[in-house]
């Protein structure tokens, strides 16, 4: 089975209400161990990607990320060609009940052209790499004035194997409340869906916008990869 077949065969009513209910959604065994193993080992081929960040240079936190070029590898473009179809209902349903004028085409393609329109041309989908002592710091991904309310992660090491630490950390910043942090552990292969920068919540008023923010803890041992999906190109 590919990727597109398997994207489509996941049970996207209950990924639907977990994005819903909790703002993100966990999904395991996406990619394969191998398919995994080929994306950490082409980290070092630098025709492949646009751009180094090196993330203590910035106050980003401690590690290393490296953006892909166009053309992306094929298994990062099915991805987004992918899963975005499956998703863009859930964003559009989220600026209905906020009352926000934005409406997100139904295809991937249509989502890219909308970015290109806005000058947003450079592809975002990225490897990130952590070592011991690594982390990056609470943040949203949002690159320019077309940005898409969802994104995803796939780790592609094993934790308790290739590292420790390294959780996948998600804030939830709640109109006049403390803050919830949410703390996932995805093996490797499994993918995170994830809010980029707000959700809608129920209140006793109706809806309201929560802000969301995303990071890693320390890695302990070891090192961590992943793949992280952004749908929007930046500018």
């Amino acid at each position: 089975m590919d990727i597109q077949q398997k994207i489509a065969k996941l049970d996207w009513a209950a990924i639907t209400q977990s994005m819903n209910d909790k703002g993100y959604a966990s999904i395991p065994g996406v990619l394969l161990s191998e398919v995994c193993d080929e994306l950490i080992a082409n980290y070092s081929s630098p025709d492949i990607y646009r751009k180094t960040i090196v993330m203590e240079h910035h106050g980003y936190g401690q590690g290393q990320y490296k953006y892909f070029n166009y053309p992306l590898p094929p298994i990062v473009q099915q991805l987004r060609e992918a899963v975005y179809p499956n998703i863009a209902p859930i964003a559009n349903s989220w600026m209905q009940v906020l009352g926000i004028d934005t409406r997100f085409p139904e295809s991937f393609a249509g989502l890219n052209e909308l970015c290109h329109q806005h000058n947003q041309l450079r592809p975002t989908p990225l490897i990130l790499k952590y070592q011991q002592g690594g982390y990056n710091a609470l943040h949203q991904d949002l690159y320019g004035d077309i940005y898409f309310p969802m994104q995803l992660v796939i780790c592609l090491s094993e934790p308790g194997e290739d590292f420790d630490g390294g959780e996948f950390v998600l804030v939830e910043q709640r109109p006049r409340m403390q803050s919830r942090p949410m703390v996932l552990t995805p093996r490797k292969g499994d993918m995170l869906l994830f809010t980029t920068n707000f959700r809608p919540v129920m209140g006793s008023r109706g809806y309201y916008r929560v802000n969301m923010r995303h990071g890693v803890s320390e890695v302990t041992k070891g090192e961590r990869y992943t793949l992280g999906i952004i749908f929007h190109d930046a500018a």
